[in-house]
């Protein structure tokens, strides 16, 4: 299989976890693929007081400068990962 469809079967098997990953570990999922399929974070950082969209973003950006395909690698690592 291809990077690109081991990525899009990791999405898929991502929605079907055994167990509710912790939200640090949801957000490492949500960064990975926002890095994957949109490369690097953009646009305004959200206000203090939106805690969930102030996680997601600052996430997201500790991804700055990693590549689509590092990205889709590391995500589908971590999908096997918590498969097992």
């Amino acid at each position: 299989m291809s990077l690109k469809e081991d990525f899009k079967s990791a999405v898929g098997r991502s929605k079907q976890l055994p167990e509710k990953p912790p939200n640090d570990v949801l957000l490492k999922i949500y960064s990975l693929y926002k890095q994957a399929t949109e490369g690097d974070v953009s646009g305004d950082e959200p206000g203090l007081f939106d805690f969930v969209a102030k996680a997601k973003y600052s996430a997201w950006e500790e991804h700055r400068g990693m590549t689509g395909e590092d990205a889709m690698q590391k995500y589908v690592d971590l999908i096997t990962e918590l498969e097992a």
